[in-house]
């Protein structure tokens, strides 16, 4: 969570009637936790410096600081900016078991393409903030916000030994395959990092089929690296598929999304079907999907689900009570409605 601003504020009253001798000895220490406060807060002076101006100890001065917070003296607010949602990130995080939530300021959720673009912003700074030396990145291909999260991303510098891992497959139209062409590319190259892509279809046409893609070796290699992802970004998807997943050709046909839908499913992320507490929805179909499983994805150290909007919130909410992912971003009106309904 982030964009909080925090004021200090200094209080210091006494009553003079009551002079008496302990009363004196507590009157200078008040004083003194107060000059120290100000010192510490006001003027921005560290406990070393402080310690040196009064001839104190540090740990003087850090009692005094301590004191100065469990008195009264210091009280800390934290002013929250407008369009900043603190408690709802709490709540959410709270509720579900959430490593963290990111709640963005939505002007409507009825728009797919606008939830989408301020998403994606809150996302990539998210990302920014959280990547780490070495990370393995796992990157979902076909989502339009995810998309939107690269092409708001800056370049980071100054970290190394990175991965960019592509866990869905990318081959369909060629059109859209340039879209997951683009997605792990950009990715990379703003995280300066390794692209190690899956040069396979998201679905394909049998068991026998996948079977045999999962012996090329440019697959290996990828899937050889779902259990080491330390951090996932990953859509959620809705039963109906977006128009880029249609698009792409890695879509199943009206038929078996018929018989998804009658088995209770309500979403899917990496084109695995869950229900709507999150079990997942066990079909032959999982055998033609070429993709991280959502067992691998329950084990990542930062699983990054960004969705949003009123079309997938069953979705968002069955990938919750999954485990799927630790970490949501979403927009303020899918939050409500997620804390409202449980």
């Amino acid at each position: 969570m982030y964009g909080v601003l925090s004021k200090v504020d200094i209080y210091w009253t006494w009553d003079a009637s009551k002079r008496t001798g302990a009363f004196m000895a507590r009157i200078d220490e008040l004083r003194l936790m107060t000059r120290v406060a100000r010192l510490y807060y006001e003027k921005e002076m560290s406990q070393s410096e402080i310690a040196r101006h009064l001839g104190f100890s540090q740990a003087t001065v850090s009692r005094a600081l301590n004191r100065a917070r469990g008195d009264g003296i210091v009280r800390i607010t934290i002013s929250v900016p407008n369009g900043i949602y603190t408690k709802l990130e709490e709540q959410l995080i709270e509720h579900f078991g959430l490593r963290d939530a990111v709640v963005v300021d939505s002007i409507r959720n009825d728009d797919e393409q606008l939830v989408m673009r301020e998403l994606g912003a809150a996302a990539a700074y998210y990302v920014e903030s959280a990547i780490q030396q070495n990370e393995v990145i796992g990157l979902s291909s076909w989502s339009s916000t995810l998309l939107a999260l690269v092409d708001a991303m800056h370049t980071i510098h100054r970290k190394s030994g990175i991965k960019v891992v592509q866990i869905l497959g990318g081959v369909g139209n060629p059109a859209a395959e340039a879209h997951a062409n683009r997605l792990t590319g950009r990715m990379a190259n703003l995280v300066n990092g390794e692209v190690v892509p899956l040069p396979a279809p998201g679905i394909v046409g049998s068991a026998a089929a996948l079977q045999a893609f999962l012996e090329d070796r440019y697959v290996l290699q990828a899937s050889a690296l779902f259990d080491q992802i330390t951090m996932a970004l990953v859509g959620i998807g809705a039963v109906e598929p977006s128009e880029l997943l249609a698009e792409s050709g890695n879509i199943f046909s009206a038929d078996e999304l018929g018989m998804l839908a009658e088995k209770g499913a309500v979403g899917d992320i990496l084109l695995r079907f869950f229900d709507a507490n999150g079990a997942p929805v066990d079909t032959f179909l999982n055998d033609r999907v070429m993709s991280m499983s959502l067992e691998q994805l329950n084990r990542v150290d930062k699983a990054i689900g960004v969705a949003g909007g009123m079309r997938k919130y069953d979705a968002i909410r069955g990938a919750l009570l999954g485990k799927w992912i630790n970490i949501l971003i979403t927009d303020q009106f899918t939050a409500k409605s997620l804390l409202a309904a449980s």
